[in-house]
């Protein structure tokens, strides 16, 4: 199991096989996936970066945060955790509606 980086401020017109190559100057680049945007197909500017090594995702934050790719200066910090919520909830995201003031469960 490998090791997130979340990479932020990328280009519109990079591709996950630039990222690649950049990352991989560092380590193993296990993987890459940029975040697209579901409803418009284009990339939303972030992604993550899965290093093979706890200290090559150091050392990818280290020496590649501030970097340039494409036409902007990439943002190389550790990703966040992963939070799962289980079915059910409670702290599931509530509504209000605009007629009535009923409250709808999303």
């Amino acid at each position: 199991m490998g090791f997130e980086v979340y990479v932020g401020h990328i280009s519109g017109t990079v591709t996950e096989n630039e990222i690649q190559r950049l990352f991989s100057v560092v380590g193993t680049v296990e993987s890459v996936h940029l975040v697209i945007d579901p409803g418009s197909g284009e990339s939303r500017g972030c992604g993550y970066v899965r290093m093979s090594t706890d200290e090559e995702a150091r050392e990818a934050i280290d020496l590649l945060n501030g970097a340039k790719l494409g036409d902007s200066l990439i943002v190389v910090k550790n990703a966040p955790p992963k939070s799962f919520k289980k079915a059910g909830s409670p702290d599931r995201a509530v509504k209000q509606s605009a007629r009535g003031g009923r409250r709808q469960e999303m």
